[in-house]
């Protein structure tokens, strides 16, 4: 899992839906934005109801992306706030870690 440091609160979340740029990938959407002041990382992950309707399924794939995650978030800019957000549902890690080099590789 992912430091509680690392992670995007509510608040964070919030605001970057509403002011944020976002990147689409094939299975994932990644919201963002780039704090002025330099600070760590902090990333989420959403799975919508639209996805798979129960939650348990929502959060098994909230905590994969977590896992996928923690092995790239060194790799993220200094100061980003940001979102992912699963369009489609993925059972393995490799392929979200795929995807998240394919949308780091979009950010730089």
């Amino acid at each position: 899992m992912l430091a509680k440091k690392n992670r995007a609160d509510t608040k964070i979340v919030e605001q970057v839906f509403k002011t944020g740029k976002f990147i689409n990938s094939q299975f994932l959407t990644f919201k963002y934005k780039l704090n002025s002041t330099p600070s760590i990382p902090r990333i989420s992950f959403v799975a919508p109801k639209s996805i798979t309707k129960l939650a348990v399924n929502r959060n098994k794939l909230r905590r994969l992306g977590y896992q996928a995650l923690k092995k790239h978030i060194n790799t993220f800019p200094i100061g980003i706030e940001g979102v992912f957000v699963f369009k489609k549902p993925l059972s393995s890690i490799k392929d979200i870690e795929n995807e998240i080099k394919n949308i780091l590789s979009k950010i730089h």
